[in-house]
């Protein structure tokens, strides 16, 4: 039993790196927001979108396995014109996903460290770090590192929900809430296009399943792909309902508003904390927050870059060792560039970047339903037909609150 344990955390890997992605803005900012305002009338909307856009993330490891290529070489497969536009989405999202990322870890860093209050120095610090990691130590580093981040992430989220759940004298009720109004509606579709992560991760994960594919000596075929997504997948779900409910218990009859600011609101979050958990929960708090937005910078800051330089490849027909080194700098510099004049204004910033991550999410929801069941995928690998109603239901929800948005604007 132990060796068949350790097997399975062994081959634990891009799931992981997934969580690492999925658990952080939507995590720290929009489900603390959704418990602070709604109390748990939004955890309909939480479990119901994790449920129809699991089919779209898990195509991605589904298809790099079953067939040695990523989803970004299938959207070739499906046309150029495929690929050319996910290079177009992918170019125009990244910058804004990278800097949403960055800011909020700058804030919380600020926040716990002190040393110097320039949101624009930590976001230097931040990045450098980052990509020293990816630079020096690659595929391998990342892998393990991020086993130990969301193992910490993990406990320390426990232990503040239960902490608060101890402390609360509070009822609640999870009677559904419908947001009412543009501004409501606009936050729930914010929320919604994050939770649990941006469909175009599932392009990610399908080229981190191939690299881990080169880093173990046996082969991570598609049964161990799927069990590393599920485990991935299903602790982005529980700490999403654990960011929630710390919002919910903590956050829920505060009268204080959160602050547009980074390093304001990473301010306001840990004292709410603080102030109704007590000073010991800070640890807790501090480290949970931390954790989940600095894994989520650095697994961004690899993965939009490694999916540029292959979409590049495969446009261009060409191979070169230095695509990757050159879109990690061309990311790293104007998330930078653009931090410098948007930094006061986090909480717009990151819903800017949710929205349009929302809006885009029905393409890449179609692009991989088409590939994952049309020629280029082994039959034997094809998702089964309660999956691919899922997919279909899946694809009427995202266009469904799209036009919801579009038409209360």
């Amino acid at each position: 039993m132990k060796g068949k344990f350790g097997n399975v955390i062994k081959n634990l890997g891009p799931g992981l790196l997934f969580a690492g992605a999925a658990i952080g803005v939507s995590h720290l900012v929009q489900s603390t927001r959704a418990g602070a305002d709604f109390g748990f009338g939004l955890l309909w909307a939480l479990l119901l979108v994790n449920l129809f856009k699991y089919p779209f993330f898990q195509f991605g490891p589904r298809y790099a396995a079953a067939t040695g290529e990523s989803l970004i070489d299938g959207y070739k497969r499906l046309g150029t014109w495929v690929l050319v536009l996910y290079y177009i989405l992918t170019f125009l999202t990244m910058f804004t996903i990278q800097a949403a990322v960055t800011i909020v870890t700058a804030g919380l860093a600020q926040n716990l460290f002190g040393l110097t209050s320039n949101l624009s120095i930590w976001s230097l610090v931040i990045t450098l770090i980052s990509l020293v990691i990816l630079l020096v130590g690659k595929y391998h580093i990342l892998d393990r590192t991020m086993k130990i981040i969301i193992s910490i992430l993990a406990l320390s989220s426990v232990i503040a929900v239960g902490i608060a759940a101890f402390k609360t004298d509070q009822n609640f009720s999870i009677v559904p809430q419908f947001p009412q109004g543009s501004l409501e509606i606009a936050f729930l579709i914010a929320f919604l296009g994050w939770m649990p992560a941006p469909l175009d991760i599932s392009t990610w994960h399908s080229l981190w399943a191939i690299e881990k594919q080169k880093d173990t000596i046996k082969d991570f075929n598609t049964k161990r792909a799927l069990t590393d997504f599920n485990i991935g997948y299903i602790s982005t779900v529980f700490l999403g309902i654990c960011f929630m409910s710390l919002g919910a218990l903590v956050m829920f009859h505060s009268t204080e508003e959160l602050s547009q600011g980074a390093s304001e609101f990473a301010s306001q979050l840990i004292s709410l904390y603080t102030n109704n958990l007590g000073t010991g929960a800070a640890v807790f708090i501090g480290v949970a927050a931390l954790t989940t937005m600095f894994s989520t910078t650095l697994t961004t800051l690899d993965a939009s870059p490694r999916a540029m330089a292959r979409s590049t490849e495969l446009l261009f027909n060409k191979k070169h060792s230095k695509f990757y080194l050159f879109w990690i700098l061309t990311l790293s510099v104007g998330t930078l560039v653009i931090l410098s004049y948007f930094k006061a204004n986090m909480i717009t910033f990151v819903k800017v970047a949710t929205i349009i991550s929302f809006l885009t999410a029905p393409f890449y929801a179609i692009a991989n339903l088409l590939l994952v069941t049309g020629k280029h995928m082994p039959e034997q690998a094809r998702p089964s037909l309660p999956l691919r109603i899922l997919s279909y239901s899946g694809i009427l929800f995202l266009v469904f609150f799209s036009i919801l948005y579009l038409t209360s604007i």
